[in-house]
């Protein structure tokens, strides 16, 4: 069976499962397709004034708590130690209003880039709101990345504020803020008992106390610079992607598309704000639409997460892969008595394996839909519908108001549109869907290699069947997909030759039926240190201790030499081949070759 064909369904096929196997209404979705048009879905929205523009946080909060819907429960936040806060949209509003009005005493300029690093806390929330009002960059940071990490993306960032716990910043920013020399203001949550004071550092939850309430959102253009998030690439340092007020109008619109979200529902999205799913799809889209969002603390456990699938009544959920296949090895399973409530389920972060649709049709009378996009493009470009036939396996089709196609690149830089199914293609987008980005932060070279013509070209390689639905294959580079998050192999191996024993390093992802992919290092020594079950213990700690545990590799490998280039580039690909048994492809440029 070809790769983008249907996967085979059960031999028994209930009542329940009726509704995704069903013929794909596609002449209903062509006609969305035609009708659809960005300028309209804007209009959806209230938008300032005509004078005042378009604001992120004026389109997720204040023009709810406007009207009615201002006593409306926007977040549950459940903490990890069974402590529960609800923040109503006329609360959010008044909070973002404080800490915009923080940001204005503490003299920070207008576009100046606010970081936080905090995990999944109230307290981000009404950061990054009040940090849209103030018409400055939120810049969310992965909490479990290590010192390295973050100095190098707030570096990057020219971070000027960063809004942290008190336990964070004494494990991972105490030790590197005084390479941070932009670094002006850090407000502090605290969150360990009796804390003391902490040096230079402002105390958040007293700067919110002491700021007024009342803020005016000032005019603000939809290309004005909004989010910046970082991701990595196979050479460099991280990219920072630059994104505008104007991506809400994506993020209503694809949260409505993608997610069938709707006010009256209650959301989860277990995303991580750190990573741009956490962003966009856990703060941005069910705000500006309306719904409830559920919000955990807490580290992923099973029975806890169906605990809140029951006990919040959760209609619509948005999850990753990694989390799926960790609660399929669980063993978990509701009745739809139940979860009476649960009527959509969402999967995103890397391909969504057949097994896992179906088991979603085993363990909750419902299957997940995937769907793909990217940092670089905001919000989700291509999904599998409601409305429309699950093919498990395949990422579904465009969405109303994205061009995509699948091309071949020559080496002119021009081209070529692949019309034929069945054929393998790098996947492009047409420029001018809101959400895109708009440039990675000081490298517009970087920027422009992205594009041939009106073609954003997304690195991503995958089939298309005769319907149209796509079907993923692979990247065009070496990126990791580890977990959910993209993590570029540079960054791990520049930490690991930081270490004594290590003369060079290689990473690849290696496959892994939970994780997807997990990090694996190969390096050769410096003359003077042997191979010892010690030696690689050390690594290992070592790139832990400096990386986090999720970019931190879960395996180290000593060769004696890592295949080179003649220009010296290690060629990950080959590792790749021989670990996996790959075909090792041309070697005509392997060092020695």
């Amino acid at each position: 069976m070809m790769m983008f064909m249907n996967a085979p369904r059960p031999a028994t096929i209930g009542k329940a499962s009726e509704q995704f196997i069903r013929e794909p209404n596609l002449r209903d979705y062509d006609q969305a397709r035609r009708e659809f048009d960005w300028r309209r879905a804007r209009n959806a929205l209230s938008t300032l004034s005509e004078q005042a523009g378009l604001n992120i946080a004026h389109e997720c909060v204040d023009r709810h708590a406007a009207g009615p819907s201002a006593a409306k429960t926007a977040i549950r936040w459940l903490g990890k130690n069974d402590t529960r806060c609800d923040l109503s949209y006329g609360e959010l509003a008044t909070l973002s209003n404080r800490f915009a009005n923080v940001l204005a005493r503490l003299g920070v300029p207008s576009g100046a880039r606010v970081f936080c690093l905090t995990g999944r806390v109230p307290e981000l929330f009404v950061a990054a709101l009040g940090t849209w009002k103030y018409k400055a960059v939120f810049c969310p940071l992965f909490s479990a990345f290590g010192p390295e990490p973050i100095r190098t993306r707030m570096e990057i960032g020219g971070a000027s504020v960063l809004v942290t716990t008190s336990s964070l910043y004494r494990r991972k920013v105490a030790g590197i803020r005084s390479q941070l020399p932009a670094l002006q203001h850090v407000l502090i949550v605290p969150d360990e008992p009796d804390v003391a004071p902490i040096e230079d550092t402002h105390d958040f939850a007293a700067l919110i106390d002491q700021a007024s309430e009342t803020f005016v959102v000032p005019p603000t253009a939809p290309d004005d610079h909004a989010i910046l998030h970082f991701t990595s690439g196979t050479t460099g340092t991280p990219k920072g992607a630059i994104h505008v007020h104007e991506a809400v109008v994506a993020h209503h619109a694809t949260g409505r598309f993608a997610l069938d979200l709707h006010p009256e529902d209650v959301y989860w999205c277990t995303a991580d704000p750190g990573w741009v799913t956490g962003t966009s799809y856990g703060i941005i889209a069910p705000l500006a639409i309306g719904a409830t969002l559920i919000v955990d603390e807490a580290d992923f456990d099973a029975s806890r997460w169906l605990d809140i699938l029951e006990h919040e009544r959760v209609s619509v959920w948005y999850t990753a892969p990694t989390a799926i296949r960790m609660m399929m090895k669980a063993g978990v399973k509701a009745t739809r008595e139940r979860l009476p409530d649960l009527r959509f389920l969402s999967s995103v972060g890397e391909p969504l394996n057949p097994e896992a649709v179906w088991w979603g049709m085993d363990a909750f009378g419902l299957p997940f839909h995937d769907n793909w996009w990217q940092t670089e493009t905001g919000g989700i470009m291509i999904a599998n519908f409601a409305a429309l036939e699950i093919r498990p396996g395949s990422m579904g089709l465009p969405l109303p108001g994205i061009d995509a196609a699948l091309v071949e690149v020559r080496d002119d830089g021009s081209v070529t549109v692949i019309d034929e199914p069945g054929r393998e293609g790098e996947i492009a987008l047409k420029r001018g869907w809101p959400s895109m980005f708009r440039g990675y932060l000081g490298q517009e070279a970087r920027y422009r290699k992205c594009f041939a013509g009106e073609w954003y070209l997304t690195g991503d390689l995958a089939k298309r069947d005769a319907d149209g639905y796509y079907w993923f294959v692979g990247r065009k580079d070496d990126v990791i997909k580890t977990s959910g998050h993209l993590i570029g192999p540079f960054e791990v191996e520049s930490v690991l030759m930081e270490h004594p024993a290590v003369a060079e390093a290689g990473v690849i992802g290696k496959p892994d039926p939970v994780a997807y992919e997990i990090i694996k290092a190969f390096v050769s020594l410096k003359a003077g240190f042997t191979e010892s079950e010690a030696l690689l213990r050390e690594l290992l700690a070592h790139a832990r201790k400096r990386l986090g545990a999720v970019v931190a590799p879960k395996e180290i490998v000593v060769l004696p030499g890592l295949p080179k280039t003649r220009s010296g580039k290690i060629m990950r690909r080959l590792l790749k081949a021989r670990e996996l048994g790959l075909p090792e492809g041309d070697t005509s440029t392997l060092e020695g070759g």
